[in-house]
């Protein structure tokens, strides 16, 4: 029963982001031809809403859920592998219509083509997996 409450959780993030028409195709596609602001003014606040919550978590020293400390590690400073990692992201993105988090809500919400989209994400995970100790990092 201590899985519940992140399934709760999972369940009303899955109900935010179908309400805030983040999943949907068109409100994507709207944004990659820079035709409306709906999906950037998502992703800002986001953005605002994780910057907000990490320092929240180094000034109070907020612990996990099994009452560890959460330690944040520095990252490297911008170097190619990002912007080749974010290359792939959003092509990926543009082309398929949604990032990896609205695949299961629109499995969920009866898009059962989505299905071979996660199908796609499990064998570039898989690739990368075998890949990992050969690229840049």
């Amino acid at each position: 029963m201590k899985a519940l409450k992140f399934i709760i959780i999972g369940f009303v993030f899955g109900l935010v982001l179908t309400k805030s028409e983040a999943v949907s195709w068109y409100r994507i596609f709207e944004m990659f031809q820079f035709h409306s602001f709906h999906m950037y003014g998502i992703i800002f606040t986001a953005i605002a809403t994780g910057f907000i919550g990490i320092q929240l978590i180094k000034a109070k020293n907020i612990k996990d859920y099994k009452c560890l400390p959460i330690e944040i590690q520095d990252k490297e400073p911008g170097s190619f592998r990002y912007w080749v990692g974010g290359l792939f992201f959003g092509l990926g993105w543009a082309l398929i219509g949604c990032c990896p988090g609205p695949i299961f809500i629109l499995i969920g919400a009866g898009f059962f083509p989505v299905i071979l989209v996660f199908i796609g994400a499990i064998i570039g995970t898989f690739v990368y997996g075998v890949l990992k100790n050969k690229l840049p990092h």
